[in-house]
């Protein structure tokens, strides 16, 4: 029986195997940091628990899992180039550290070996679906970046936008994880699809989820200050919504204190968290995280494969979604 433990080691240890040692070094250096400064390889382990589901020998889906990491990572790099950030993982992010050039020519590479690494997939004749699910999932991932972006100007962004917004630009991928692993196990298109939902819905979850800990999570749990969002004037499911509700009056008070830079940013922060809590922010999204998990795991109870397996899978959503919520 496989665990999570097993798996991240497995897929480690692939990915040291596959280590790029080529000219220009320039290029890939910058590509082999990325992937070795952390992460948890949730997406890599999602690959490979979704073949697990179906085949036994879940090295049948170590090309997959390498290549939904390379691609999520990828999307690092170029998202930290767009937002400027200095960190990654608490690191200095691949353009700090390499240049802006050669995060962008780095990050480019990074696509191509995601798309690269399926041709090794041992189901040759599944390759073709691998691409096209690949392709998919990475034209919704850089269509939510987009809308992330835009949201950025706008004061009228309404809850429904924002979620559509992070489930392409959070939940597409895990969804995408799921359903190629299932396809290098070959799945049959039904169980793919229940997998595919089972991981787009709980993406959503979890982006509630980590907005609303950024708020009103334990520090000493989340491992970071709450406020983050609020102090970084950042539009998030908690701010939208609380628009939505709060009166004309209260609605230009928040707007004004998203408007600005403040010295005394916990002033800010403790603010703007009492109208959350007027506005019954906290309870509303509760409900909204549960009811998205209820349906995602309905549809991996559909899924037509053990359920000692099945519940490793579910362990793992548990883990990510069961903390302070």
């Amino acid at each position: 029986m496989q665990n999570i433990n097993t798996l991240q080691q497995l897929f480690n240890q692939y990915l040291l195997d596959n280590h790029i040692d080529k000219e220009p070094k320039a290029l890939y250096e910058p590509f082999n940091y990325i992937m070795n400064i952390g992460g948890k390889r949730m997406r890599p382990v999602m690959a490979l628990l979704a073949c697990y589901l179906f085949e036994e020998d879940v090295e049948k889906a170590l090309p997959v899992a390498l290549s939904v990491e390379v691609f999520h990572n990828f999307s690092l790099v170029h998202d930290d180039i767009m937002d400027e950030a200095p960190l990654r993982r608490g690191q200095p992010t691949v353009h700090s550290k390499y240049g802006l050039n050669s995060g962008i020519l780095s990050g480019d590479v990074m696509l191509i070996f995601a798309y690269d690494y399926l041709r090794h997939s041992p189901r040759q004749q599944a390759i073709g679906q691998l691409y096209q699910t690949l392709s998919e999932v990475a034209i919704q991932v850089c269509e939510g970046q987009q809308y992330d972006i835009d949201f950025e100007q706008r004061d009228d962004v309404r809850l429904e936008e924002y979620l559509q917004m992070i489930e392409m630009k959070t939940a597409a991928l895990l969804a995408g994880s799921l359903k190629m692993g299932a396809i290098a196990a070959g799945a049959n298109p039904e169980d793919q699809k229940h997998l595919s939902e089972f991981g787009r819905l709980t993406g959503i979850a979890f982006q509630i989820q980590d907005d609303f800990l950024d708020t009103f999570g334990d520090p000493q749990k989340v491992g970071k200050r709450v406020g983050g969002d609020i102090v970084q004037n950042k539009k998030t499911c908690l701010i939208i919504k609380a628009l939505e509700l709060a009166t004309p009056e209260v609605r230009e008070r928040l707007l004004h204190l998203y408007a600005q830079q403040t010295s005394n940013e916990q002033e800010k922060v403790t603010t703007v968290t009492n109208i959350f809590i007027e506005l019954g922010i906290p309870e509303f999204l509760r409900n909204l995280r549960n009811d998205y998990q209820k349906r995602a795991y309905e549809h991996l109870e559909q899924v037509n494969a053990p359920k000692e397996k099945k519940d490793i899978l579910f362990g793992l959503a548990e883990s990510l979604l069961v903390r302070e919520l």
